[in-house]
This record gives structure tokens, C-alpha cells and sequence, in this order.
């Protein structure tokens, strides 16, 4: 496990080579149940580290990205001096590397291979090359890289299998049709929010500065899951890639991007709630 090999000398932002050696200091191997489609949209989305990995990162702010990667600077979750990471990857040969150009650890690679298995699995095995030769810290070193990896990738593979799933469950909507009948308003007040279905489509009712109202629980970024989003000043935020969207209008916040859907119009009548399909008038 200990092996040498010789650095690939990543070069910094401003070009300058990093000449470092590099020491394998372990090896992090895991069946994915996901496809290498969903697999390799992962790989190419830096938005999701500040957000779905929340616990492991703050901060990031994108540099750089094409067909080859990303560059971003990135902070560690609870510290504050940034890193700048750049991902390189080559599809067409299944592999991709992450390599720490600047701040703590720097020069430090993360080199990953990805092969289908399955429809729906990919295997993944990950090396953690370093910048380190000593034999008795490789060992805690490349400990405490696939413990953290094994948290990312389980919170990765949750997020790629329930956006496979909603994939599949995506086609054509009609109009929304019907009502809802939550019962008496004091005592809806006091359940809130509640999960609800209209046409087929996933709902929730929550209060806005005393208002009762219905947004869709599908993020339309990436079908991210709005369930259990707090709302707070009107919005809610996706925690795949913190997309905002007010409720009341479901129109998306603070950047360009599409709205939420349609949402059902809540109505109190003879002191019932009702969500129903928006009232239409013909003319």
C-alpha cells in the first residue's frame, strides 16, 4: 500500500508546476447503486459540495470548467483558509483525478476509477496519493481519507439513485384537477406542514406570515427533494444544490432558472381548509 509514484506535478492557477512526490497511502474500493450515467453527472457537478455535503465543506466558489473539469476554491467545513481543488477527468477512459493545488495538502491527488457492473451499478475505487513519505503516517493519513470518502459517496449515491428514480417517473402533466379536504382550519394550523398529493403530483402545505399555502416538493434544477425544506423568508432551498424558490410564487431566487411547478391554491371555506386546482375563467 505504501508505494511511490512519481507526482504529475499539477500546476497551480498561476502555472506554476507543484514538484511534489507523491505516496499511496490507501485505497478506497465501493459498488455504487447508481448508473455511470448518473454516476459521471455527479463527477461534473461541483455545485453540489457546499450543499449536499454540507458536513464536509463550506464555502465554493467556482473558477474555472469545461469538458475537462473544474476548478473551484473550497473550504473545509469549521476552517477557514480555502483550498483550491481541480477535478480532471477523461470519460471516454474511466477514470478522473482531484488534485489539491492550493492551501492544506496541496498537491495532494485523488485519483478514482469508475467501471459499469450493471444497469444500475458502478463500481469505484479510489486512491489517495499524497505528499507525504513517512511510512507511519500514511497509514492514519489514508484512514481518515476513506472514512470521509465513505460519507461523501454515501451521501452522493442517495442523491444519484432518488434523481434516477424520479427520472424515470417523469412524463407529460395535465392540468391540476380535484381538491384536497384537510379539515378544520385551527387544527390544520397546528399539523402544518403536511405532505399532500393533487393530479398525481407531490405537494406541501405550509403557513407564510399567517397564509396558508402549496408548493410542489420537486426542485426542477435536478428533481431534488423539497419535502422537508424549512421555509424561511417565503422560500424554501434545495439541499442538493441550495436552489431558492419562493413559495408563494415559486419563482426561482437569486440567480436565473426555472420555477417550481404549478402549485394547487389553498382556500378556507365554512372554516375548512381545501388546496384545489387553480380556478380558471373562461373568456
Amino acid at each position: 500500500m505504501n508505494s511511490s509514484a512519481p507526482a504529475t506535478t499539477p500546476e497551480a492557477p498561476d502555472g506554476r508546476a507543484l514538484p511534489v512526490e507523491l505516496h499511496l497511502a490507501g485505497t478506497y474500493r465501493r459498488l455504487v447503486r447508481a448508473s455511470p450515467a448518473r454516476v459521471w453527472e455527479n463527477v461534473f457537478d461541483w455545485e453540489h459540495l457546499a450543499h449536499l455535503h454540507d458536513g464536509s465543506f463550506g464555502a465554493c466558489e467556482l473558477l474555472a470548467r469545461g469538458a475537462w473539469g473544474w476548478r473551484v476554491r473550497l473550504t473545509l467545513a469549521g476552517r477557514e483558509e480555502p483550498q483550491v481543488i481541480e477535478l480532471r477527468a477523461d470519460r471516454a477512459a474511466g477514470h478522473y483525478a482531484s488534485t489539491t493545488l492550493e492551501g492544506t495538502g496541496a498537491g495532494t491527488e485523488i485519483r478514482v476509477v469508475l467501471a459499469q457492473r450493471a444497469a444500475h451499478e458502478t463500481a469505484v475505487v479510489v486512491k489517495f496519493w499524497v505528499p507525504e513519505a513517512r511510512p507511519e503516517r500514511l497509514g492514519p493519513i489514508g484512514a481518515a481519507y476513506a472514512q470521509a470518502y465513505a460519507r461523501l459517496w454515501d451521501e452522493d449515491e442517495a442523491m444519484m439513485r432518488a434523481r434516477e428514480r424520479m427520472l424515470g417517473e417523469c412524463r407529460p402533466r395535465g392540468p391540476l384537477e380535484g381538491s384536497v379536504d384537510f379539515g378544520p382550519a385551527e387544527d390544520v394550523r397546528a399539523a402544518l406542514p403536511l405532505p399532500f398529493e393533487l393530479s398525481g403530483r407531490a405537494f406541501r402545505l405550509v403557513e407564510v406570515n399567517g397564509a396558508l399555502l402549496a408548493h410542489s416538493t420537486v426542485c426542477p434544477h435536478w428533481l431534488g427533494p423539497l419535502d422537508d425544506a424549512p421555509v424561511a423568508d417565503g422560500a424554501v432551498r434545495c439541499p442538493w444544490h441550495g436552489w431558492r424558490f419562493d413559495v408563494a410564487t415559486g419563482a426561482c431566487l437569486g440567480r436565473e432558472g426555472p420555477s417550481l411547478a404549478e402549485a394547487p391554491e389553498v382556500v378556507v371555506i365554512d372554516g375548512r381548509v381545501l388546496a384545489r386546482g387553480p380556478q380558471r375563467t373562461s373568456g
